[in-house]
């Protein structure tokens, strides 16, 4: 892998069962990697919880998490209202949960596989949406297409209309999967302002606004 980074290879994915296959287990190959400076994604948070992801994150050594859905589970939500349905006024973020949001580390969140997987009983209940309203670093991926049946545009719609998400959601989460690509700055820089945000400009009387 690090022999070929410069042929393409722009970081390492290390993916697969959470529970019972920790992190520590792959520690000399990932300190190897933390050492050459290549970025890391490591599964967790999907199939195993919390502890999982402070794993990834403090001995993996993780710039971004696969899934992390279970971030919630570091969370204390306040009294759910018809105006709250998260009860996100009065959320109380314990030390990982408040980790990975000050550090902004991104969570590629995969709601139609957590369905699937019994993670989470529908769309609309699953946590990335209340992720992103309390200010972490949320991305959408379809995770394995073939299985579920799916693509990043049906992710999306999904999200649109079983969970209420706003044409300003999908802009931000393109623009945060983007800025946290593994791809050099400037590259990502030219990806947001010459691609995704002209993308997503509204037209309004014949201009066009964000």
């Amino acid at each position: 892998m690090l022999a070929n980074r410069h042929r393409g290879v722009g970081g390492a994915d290390l993916a697969g069962p959470e529970a019972g296959f920790p992190v520590a287990a792959h520690k000399r190959a990932l300190r190897l990697l933390r050492q050459a400076s290549m970025p890391v994604t490591v599964h967790a948070g999907e199939g195993d919880g919390v502890q999982s992801i402070a794993d990834a994150l403090h001995v993996g050594g993780a710039i971004r998490i696969g899934h992390g859905a279970r971030i919630v589970e570091d969370i204390t939500f306040g009294q759910v209202s018809e105006g709250d349905p998260w009860g996100l006024e009065g959320a109380v973020l314990g030390p990982v949960a408040q980790w990975v949001l000050d550090q902004q580390v991104p969570l590629e969140m995969c709601p139609s596989s957590n369905l699937h997987t019994g993670l989470v009983g529908a769309i609309a209940q699953h946590p990335i949406t209340a992720l992103l309203r309390l200010g972490f670093a949320v991305t959408v991926s379809p995770d394995n297409r073939l299985m579920s049946g799916t693509s990043e545009s049906r992710e999306l719609g999904l999200l649109v209309d079983q969970a209420g998400w706003t044409h300003e959601d999908l802009r931000d989460v393109a623009v945060t999967a983007a800025w946290n690509a593994f791809l050099p700055h400037d590259e990502r820089e030219r990806l947001v302002e010459d691609v995704i945000l002209p993308a997503y400009l509204l037209p309004t009387n014949g201009r066009h606004r964000a």
